[in-house]
């Protein structure tokens, strides 16, 4: 062989060796993270032995003989599958992610100091009851249990290794109770309801008069959406769902640019469970009474709406206590979060629940008068509370800022370095009611041990942020409905636009709305109940405010023609609410195309157009009348009202917008259809629409070629899995190790089957049912479940998104729950021992 050759030979083979090498020291550190899952472990501090069994899938079930060894266990197991999750959660919540991430992350962290979660977690926790408490402290124990036995980066996860490798990540600190509540302050966060809104209209307001601005936030419409409770009313200070209705029975500000700056502050804040696109965010559940099922016993369905995560939000896992007894509860199966010890969403052996965003008005923006530091209140000058914050920043030098609040809350414009707001107000304070302590960590664990309607109750009495819709059902045939929640009374206003703070007119009363109060149903007259984001229950027959934002009820309305549709055929099952689930029709369509197909139209996007004639209105993967359809949609919406919003106010989609437009078709010269743009022309509706059907061809022409016959919306509509940390590093090797996907996955914003996307951003998936659960109270072994990823939070783990492309086909798994089908089942056994 040439020298030449030789030598490059020998490169070549020092190089493949090399990558050889790298390879397995990679796969071995990424290796040495994953769980121990077979044989025994010594847990120092458990009282008894525990087993823990799990399944291919990596859920595991838990047995213990103590409540306490119980959620030890759940805490070891929890960090031992999603640990790092836990770490990035607990200082996330606490505005420290500039510690793992350096200045990159300092405004996330400036807005969560001002908010202050962890503090309200902190003032919390002593109030919660002991038994909570030393449940906590005993999930904390096996967290700290799992870290002691993993002391090295390379020992915990990927992402450790990789953070050391930057300078960044330090030693972890010891978990506490305090990490696990701040975390439900985050959900409450991500399901606050409409603070959004209220910005929304009230910037708004700067480009248009008040009543164009009322135009886009149209009344719930009652007369065509049912809302989730159909009888009773108020009656001698409790809610009686055999009273008759009483008769039906305010609104108020500008803007300024304090309220841009806490437009600006609150998008700072990180979503954790939530996506930006606030419209996204809902959820769906349903229960049915055994009168309509085969087995003569409900069924329960639920699919919280939220973000799409790697990993998912969700962990599955079965909390059994061998005996169940007093002292230890528990037989308990479904969705956890972790850090927090218990089930969020599940069964029991007696009854399952559901849950839905309620979506109540819980939080309010202040306008307020500052000068100095004072502020004005009813005439006075009140001194501002002020506290320093310290933020370490790795790689980079500390910094601190000043939080400064009102009676009504931080002032979230404060924030911003180079604020300089003008006007009457020139500050903005946040009044949430999770800035108060609470018990919804007891009410977690008073929802995993109650055996009936009445215990169910009592649980959610205690469950006050965020507020839920609860949906029930247990074993001996009966369904119900609570609203839960710590809702605030108001002196005056409805809560809708932002008010002044300084006339103490518009303050909260100390009181909230009582639990007797809020509305409640067993068994129905109906026979099931729906709960979809959709109203609770109209005002005509109940007084107290809960909000003037609800969705519209297009979910809610589609599950119940299609739920009387299956009884009217005779008796439904699992299958039955699977399908429901699945289903992906797009409820604006039969308003939106009878327009389309009037207006005058020329050239290529006639053929377009001609698709939605025998379209069936069904989102699926396969069809190119969905694909052009919602690109028509998305034109529509972005041509009529960009030109005449600001960015933040701007339409994202969803069924808001769906009954803003069905007003506006029967409008034709209404200023929403004229493009501002176009100077002296005057466009009409036919105007826009025209242009949009135009737009939306060429745009598809250009991305999936020029035969509409292989246009699919699955090759618009898609999903990627990504990291909620390192999968955004914008570094794009880091980004693949972490990152999955892209699911071409069926239907669309506000279809049941909720894959939501922004209309500003292009159709990649943004919010999707989170997970996916069907109960069956006549067998509760015979219940199912899916998770969007996996068990797992380790990359290249087997578990880390297997049940992803299984969720993206609409499959669901067992959802087992009896020893003997666990046992079954399992394909690894580990026990702990004291």
């Amino acid at each position: 062989m040439p020298w030449p050759l030789r030598w490059s030979a020998r490169v070549l083979t020092v190089l493949v060796a090399l990558l050889v090498v790298l390879a397995g020291v990679f796969v071995h550190t990424v290796r040495k993270s994953f769980p121990q899952v077979d044989g025994s472990i010594r847990l120092p501090g458990l009282s008894g032995t525990v087993e823990i069994l799990r399944d291919k899938s990596g859920i595991p079930h838990i047995y213990a003989d103590s409540a306490a060894d119980l959620f030890m266990a759940q805490g070891f197991v929890h960090a031992q599958d999603r640990f790092f999750e836990m770490d990035f959660r607990r200082h996330l919540t606490a505005g420290r992610l500039s510690e793992l991430f350096g200045e990159s992350t300092l405004a996330n962290d400036k807005a969560l100091r001002t908010m202050g979660w962890r503090r309200v977690a902190e003032l919390e926790v002593p109030n919660l009851a002991q038994e909570t408490q030393g449940y906590l402290n005993a999930y904390s124990k096996g967290v700290n249990a799992w870290l002691t036995a993993n002391p090295n980066a390379s020992d915990r996860s990927l992402e450790y290794s990789l953070l050391k490798l930057q300078g960044g990540g330090g030693e972890p600190e010891k978990w506490t109770p305090v990490d696990s509540v701040a975390w439900l302050k985050a959900m409450a966060w991500d399901l606050r309801s409409n603070v959004e809104n209220e910005i929304d209209r009230a910037l708004a307001l700067a480009k248009l008069p008040k009543e164009r601005v009322e135009q886009l936030y149209p009344g719930y419409p009652y007369d065509r959406h049912l809302p989730i409770v159909n009888e009773g009313s108020l009656t001698r200070g409790r809610f009686d769902q055999r009273a008759e209705p009483r008769p039906r029975g305010n609104r108020t500000l500008g803007t300024n640019r304090a309220l841009g700056q806490a437009a600006e502050t609150l998008g700072s804040v990180p979503s954790t469970m939530g996506a930006r696109d606030r419209d996204g965010i809902g959820s769906n559940s349903w229960v049915i009474s055994g009168e309509y099922t085969k087995s003569g016993k409900p069924l329960l369905a639920n699919d919280p709406h939220l973000s799409a995560q790697m990993p998912s939000v969700w962990y599955q896992a079965g909390l059994h206590c061998r005996k169940v007894t007093r002292a230890c509860p528990y037989d308990v199966t479904g969705f956890t979060f972790s850090g927090v010890p218990g089930v969020i969403i599940g069964q029991n052996d007696k009854i399952s629940w559901g849950f839905t965003n309620l979506g109540p008005d819980v939080a309010d923006l202040f306008m307020e008068q500052v000068a100095g530091d004072t502020y004005l209140y009813k005439g006075s000058r009140l001194p501002l509370e002020i506290r320093r914050e310290k933020i370490e920043v790795a790689g980079g030098e500390p910094v601190t800022i000043s939080v400064k609040s009102t009676r009504h809350g931080p002032l979230i414009n404060e924030v911003i370095p180079d604020a300089r707001p003008g006007g009457e107000a020139n500050a903005v304070a946040l009044q949430w009611t999770a800035l108060t302590p609470g018990h919804t960590v007891d009410a977690i664990f008073a929802l995993n041990r109650a055996g009936s309607w009445e215990e169910f109750r009592q649980a959610a009495a205690l469950f006050d942020v965020p507020s839920q819709n609860l949906v029930y059902a247990d074993t001996a045939g009966r369904i119900g409905y609570q609203a839960p929640g710590r809702i605030p009374v108001r002196a005056g206003g409805d809560g809708s636009w932002p008010v002044p703070g300084w006339t103490g007119e518009y303050d909260w009363q100390p009181a909230p709305i009582p639990f007797e109060q809020l509305p409640s149903v067993l068994n129905p007259a109906d026979g099931f109940v729906i709960t979809a984001n959709n109203a609770v229950i109209d005002p005509g027959r109940y007084r107290p405010l809960l909000t003037e934002d609800w969705s519209y009820g297009y979910r809610s309305e589609r599950i119940r023609t299609l739920l009387k549709d299956a009884i009217s055929k005779g008796p439904i099952d699992a299958a039955t609410m699977s399908r429901i689930q699945q289903d992906a029709h797009d409820g604006f369509s039969d308003t939106l195309i009878p327009a389309l197909m009037r207006v005058d139209l020329a050239g290529p996007s006639v053929q377009a157009r001609e698709l939605l004639k025998s379209w069936d209105r069904s989102q699926s993967l396969e069809s190119p009348a969905a694909a052009y359809y919602n690109a028509v949609w998305r034109q529509v919406l972005m041509l009529t009202f960009n030109d005449d919003l600001p960015p933040a106010a701007r339409p994202t989609g969803g069924d808001r917008w769906y009954e803003v437009v069905r007003r506006l078709l029967a409008a034709p010269e209404d200023p929403f259809w004229d493009d501002v743009g176009t100077g002296n022309l005057k466009e009409t509706r036919d105007d826009i629409l025209r242009r949009a059907l135009a737009t939306a061809h060429q745009e598809l022409a250009d991305r999936l070629g020029e035969d509409l016959k292989t246009w699919r919306w699955g090759d618009l509509h898609r999903l990627e899995l990504v990291n909620g940390s390192l999968g955004t590093s914008g570094i794009a090797p880091v980004e693949a190790l972490f990152n999955r996907g892209p699911l071409a996955v069926p239907g669309g914003k506000d279809a049941v089957n909720a894959t939501g996307w922004n209309v500003q951003e292009g159709y990649a998936i943004t919010t999707v049912p989170s997970m996916r659960m069907i109960v069956d109270l006549s067998d509760l072994d015979k219940s199912q479940w899916i998770n969007l990823t996996g068990a797992s939070g380790h990359a290249f783990h087997d578990n880390y998104w297997d049940q992803a492309r299984a969720w993206a086909r609409g499959e669901l798994l067992p959802m087992r729950s009896r020893p003997d089908s666990v046992r079954k089942a399992a394909v690894h056994t580990l026990r702990m021992t004291p």
